[in-house]
């Protein structure tokens, strides 16, 4: 059975936070962020797990370096990580193997990232925003002949367990780690940790310089404010730097999609429309890169459905999302065990995916839709098996340009770049409408009064989005025909649109919010306050307070200096009381 250590902080820099829980960082008394040990490292990092099977001691679990906060809440799913970690049995990965996995958050308690990561999260595209209900799992397995061991192999991962989805960043620092590990053992892995809570944190825009294990790696994480489809990390003159990461999350999506190449177009509608997906491959490797390929083609749109890299029978949803009593749910599922093939028989959509090692191979001719009673096991032959038919026109202009870079030997590099530019292209043809419909429901800046509640946005009205595609439709940045209605129809039912919506919604709000408060600010409020009595201007004063704890809390995207203008407003109008409100007035709010 398996056996799952963890690792975490040296013991050297452990100490003893009484009080201290789950995002209860503190400010020193100069106002500088905190440096408790554990704080960088888990604005990066959860825990670092080692799992391993062992015939005599079965599953165990032995923590050493980790407070009990960072573990308590993964201890109920330590089964699930166990088998998560490694591939299955009929998977034959011999050698060095890395894969990712993701799986529900235990507990609904608030990570220990969150003060470090929840700026971060404001400035990151939607698809790096750190997971709420989830975790990631990054591994490195390694399986070798070692006859002195009685079951013949040597098997061992090293994992990071993550909030973050920087799957290409994690997968490097492991190929850093866990060759060291595999060598020297848990020394390392301190001594790597060590490094990391040293780290800055992962702040958007910014280009960060990671040392670990003698290493240093350059990357920039990306910004919602960044042109999609762009890098604006430059290769790096400094000899002290290692590795420059170009991405920190982003997949070959021409290797991934290579085995059901005249395809990708249909899955592209049945990602964005949140169709129920099973990807069926012979490694968990090309089952992780497959499912988070398929997430990302929406982008810059986010995937608001969940989603499982790798699956094993033993996950602890494995019931819920095999059941035949219900349709099946809106999720994307990468397997490798033959027992999905019985299992998921009932699920509208499959891809089979087949060996990814032979890169120069790619398919050269049509391959047909199959249909899903022609799947009944694993070893079928590599396709897409559904009955779905798509909304819009096939696009025969990708499909010749990137045969014609199999046929020239393009670099691999760029024809992936030329199918991500596709997708890009193809998802903001589809989502430009609805931006600019929303945009409209937006209320006009002259009616934001400051004596008044800021205005409502209009509700959402399908009819009337519908008919602005007649005249400012797709069809003016895409190429392609099709029953284009159709597909906004079914979008505007699936959780991609909800979850969309509500994103912009509340951004619009609170751009709404940030108007008020800025019109408020321009007002001379001493005096307007002349007029009134002395409750009302304590209401008012009140008010204010609550306008600026909300701006701060919600951090509001307001001009430079409105928030010291509202203080020194707020501290104007509190000196025009008697002394004893002032007082009362003064006081901090109580927590």
């Amino acid at each position: 059975k398996d056996t799952l250590r963890v690792v975490g902080v040296p013991p050297s820099t452990r100490v003893s936070v009484p009080g201290r829980g789950h995002g209860a960082a503190r400010l020193r008394g100069d106002g500088r962020a905190p440096l408790l040990p554990w704080d960088r490292f888990s604005a990066w990092l959860h825990c670092i797990c080692v799992v391993g099977f062992d015939l005599e001691l079965g599953q165990a679990v032995e923590v050493s370096g980790v407070p009990k906060t960072l573990w308590s809440d993964m201890e109920k799913l330590k089964t699930s990580i166990c088998y998560l970690s490694f591939p299955d049995s009929n998977s034959g990965c011999l050698g060095d193997t890395q894969f990712c996995f993701r799986f529900r958050q235990g507990s609904n308690r608030k990570s220990s990232q969150g003060c470090f990561l929840e700026t971060a999260d404001r400035d990151a595209p939607p698809c790096l925003k750190r997971e709420q209900g989830h975790y990631y799992g990054y591994v490195y397995f390694r399986q070798v002949r070692d006859k002195s061991l009685k079951r013949g192999y040597f098997q061992k991962s090293l994992v990071l367990i993550s909030k973050l989805p920087y799957v290409t960043f994690f997968h490097c620092l492991l190929k850093i780690m866990a060759p060291e590990y595999f060598e020297k053992q848990e020394p390392c892995l301190e001594a790597a940790c060590n490094d990391m809570d040293r780290w800055p944190a992962p702040h958007p825009g910014r280009i960060l310089t990671l040392p670990i294990m003698g290493v240093v790696i350059k990357v920039r994480i990306p910004t919602c404010y960044d042109k999609p489809g762009t890098s604006q990390l430059v290769q790096s003159g400094d000899s002290l730097v290692s590795i420059v990461l170009p991405t920190i999350h982003e997949v070959d999506l021409f290797r991934c999609f290579h085995p059901v190449f005249f395809h990708i177009q249909m899955l592209w509608e049945l990602v964005l429309l949140g169709e129920a997906l099973v990807v069926m491959a012979p490694s968990p490797a090309e089952s992780s890169d497959t499912v988070l390929a398929l997430v990302s083609c929406i982008s810059p749109l986010r995937y608001c459905s969940d989603f499982r890299p790798y699956f094993t029978i033993h996950d602890s949803e494995f019931k819920e999302y095999t059941t035949r009593t219900q349709a099946p749910p809106s999720v994307i599922l990468g397997v490798t065990n033959p027992f999905f093939a019985k299992t998921l028989q009932h699920w509208p959509h499959i891809i089979r995916i087949g060996d990814m090692k032979q890169k120069g191979e790619q398919p050269t001719k049509q391959m047909k839709v199959k249909k899903l009673k022609n799947l009944k096991t694993l070893d079928s032959k590599p396709g897409v098996y559904t009955a779905y038919k798509p909304y819009l026109s096939k696009d025969e202009e990708i499909i010749k340009q990137l045969q014609k870079g199999v046929q020239q030997k393009r670099p691999s590099a760029a024809q992936n770049a030329i199918l991500r530019r596709y997708f890009l292209e193809l998802t903001q043809s589809f989502i430009i409408p609805l931006e600019r419909y929303v945009a409209s429901l937006m209320p006009l800046q002259k009616s934001i009064c400051p004596w008044k509640s800021p205005p409502q946005l209009r509700p959402f009205n399908q009819q009337d989005f519908m008919k602005t595609l007649e005249k400012a439709g797709p069809q003016l940045t895409s190429r392609l025909k099709g029953d284009w209605i159709g597909l906004y129809r079914c979008f505007l039912k699936s959780p991609n649109f909800d979850g969309w919506f509500r994103s912009r919604r509340k951004e619009m709000t609170q751009k709404l919010e940030a108007l008020h408060l800025e019109a408020l600010c321009e007002e001379d409020l001493q005096q307007r306050i002349q007029k009134h009595t002395e409750v009302e201007a304590v209401d008012l004063v009140l008010k204010l307070k609550d306008k600026l704890t909300q701006a701060e809390r919600e951090q509001l995207p307001l001009q430079p200096g409105t928030l010291p203008k509202l203080r020194s407003h707020i501290e104007a109008l509190i000196r025009t009381l008697p002394e004893d409100l002032q007082g009362i007035l003064h006081k901090p709010p109580t927590p």
